[in-house]
């Protein structure tokens, strides 16, 4: 489900088991088709409609018990019936069962035909298999391609569909070995800067998918301006200058107990400061920016992302290393 499990049309959940009766109808007349029909224990309310079958009214059960059998379902109903539009979106129904404390709601077309309804118990369990479907597209989206494109496909137009985005790995790492090779020199002087190289490697892949997840779900539910940019970055930067001084005090405390030098400590903790941060705002502006291109976040966001924040990532730590070492 591309647009989020709030966008969720109700008309694909909403089911036929209700029971209507015509305006016209009595009390005993609809207790004896009740008394007498298969009615299922998932029917809370009898619905009226008029001979157009346009809901005009709801019946709980208290209230045909209660009422005089001669009278007509027109004059006991509950007039003040609130009805959802089979257009309307997951997200806005589940908001009204919880504000109302209703068990089940009608579904009407656009002219209130009755044609059909959704109640709290099947609400909940597609909403529960809804998410389901949704976590494993976000996790193949988040690494360049859709489940449904690659689910029957032929190991060929899976190959097609995969490698694209695998060479955006394949380039990000070759350039960052390349980087690398730049210094070959503050290697030489600190050998022990290589031991913490794929921790740092792995802690700004790790924050940059974590902005990079956040953003592309706000972008779900509104439009991207510069002032919410601006908003969100400060959030960000903020968020990654604690993470930053978090991880950079824990792993440079270890470097400076294990190898009782300050200046690898330094550069490995200053690192983690620069590296999270920038991991962190890489996260919130390729999504951004490639959902104000016209383009899918979800799907080009993860490879990007990872690539960049690694390129960051190595020229931060062998420049930082380079600056302090000399």
């Amino acid at each position: 489900m591309s647009d989020g499990i709030g966008q969720q049309p109700i008309k694909d959940l909403m089911h036929g088991d209700y029971i209507a009766f015509p305006e016209t109808a009595t009390v005993r007349e609809a207790l004896d088709f009740i008394r007498f029909s298969e009615t299922k224990p998932r029917i809370l309310y009898f619905y009226v409609v008029d001979d157009d079958n346009k809901l005009t009214g709801v019946v709980s059960t208290r209230m045909l018990l209660t009422a005089k059998l001669e009278a007509r379902l027109n004059d006991v109903a509950d007039h003040r019936v609130r009805c959802i539009r089979q257009e309307a979106e997951l997200m806005d129904v589940m908001a009204d069962f919880v504000v109302h404390k209703y068990l089940a709601m009608p579904v009407v077309d656009g002219d209130k035909h009755l044609v059909g309804i959704i109640d709290a118990t099947s609400l909940t369990e597609n909403v529960a298999d809804i998410m389901e479907r949704d976590q494993v597209d976000e996790v193949f989206e988040a690494i360049g391609y859709r489940v449904s494109q690659i689910s029957g496909a032929s190991p060929l137009k899976a190959f097609r569909l995969r490698f694209p985005w695998l060479l955006a790995s394949v380039a990000g790492g070759l350039l960052s070995a390349v980087m690398t090779s730049r210094f070959e020199h503050v290697l030489a002087v600190a050998l022990v800067l290589s031991f913490f190289l794929t921790l740092i490697l792995g802690l700004g892949e790790s924050v940059s998918m974590q902005s990079m997840t956040v953003t592309i779900q706000a972008l779900r539910h509104r439009k991207p301006t510069l002032k919410w940019f601006t908003r969100e970055a400060m959030k960000e930067l903020g968020t990654a200058l604690l993470l930053g001084l978090g991880c950079g005090v824990l792993v440079g405390g270890v470097v400076w107990l294990w190898q009782k030098e300050v200046a690898p400590a330094l550069v490995v903790g200053g690192s983690l400061v620069l590296t999270l941060v920038t991991a962190n705002l890489v996260g919130l502006f390729i999504p951004s920016a490639l959902h104000a291109l016209k383009l899918d976040p979800k799907i080009a966001s993860g490879p990007l992302a990872l690539t960049i924040s690694d390129l960051f990532t190595i020229s931060i730590y062998f420049s930082l290393a380079s600056f302090v070492l000399g």
